[in-house]
């Protein structure tokens, strides 16, 4: 699948532990904010069993860093599913805080048996889901 999913915002409160000695948020925690926003769109949009029968690993994070996030700052990671192809699936992800673009993300992610931890591929009425308006 090519064609763009729906985007999914998830929202994040900045806290004291995600602010470093410079007094903003630590580079480190950017990453820490696209995994989850990656795994809540994954379990917002997948049915619960293939939510339970495959786990996500992170291949690859490409950041670019824009603008500092700080302490109290409402930010909202967005999501977007570009491509899923056998087991791998590529998003973009996005960082705001109102207008401000704090950081874009492409990342790359593996598919994995929750069982036997090797790769799986997504049956296709799942992968279906996140594009809703493409045939698959």
């Amino acid at each position: 699948m090519t064609a763009a999913a729906h985007p999914h915002d998830h929202d994040i409160t900045v806290g004291p532990d995600a602010i470093d000695f410079m007094g903003h948020v630590n580079n480190a925690h950017y990453l820490s904010w696209v995994q989850d926003a990656v795994l809540a769109h994954w379990r917002k949009i997948a049915p619960p069993e293939a939510v339970a029968q495959h786990l996500w690993v992170a291949l690859k994070h490409e950041i670019t860093y824009r603008r500092p996030a700080f302490l109290d700052d409402r930010v909202i990671a967005t999501v977007i599913l570009e491509k899923v192809q056998g087991a791998r699936a590529s998003y973009e992800t996005i960082i705001r805080r109102g207008e401000d673009v704090l950081a874009e993300v492409k990342s790359s992610w593996c598919c994995v048996d929750a069982e036997t931890l090797r790769p799986a591929r997504l049956a296709s009425e799942v992968v279906a889901r996140f594009f809703p308006n493409e045939k698959i």
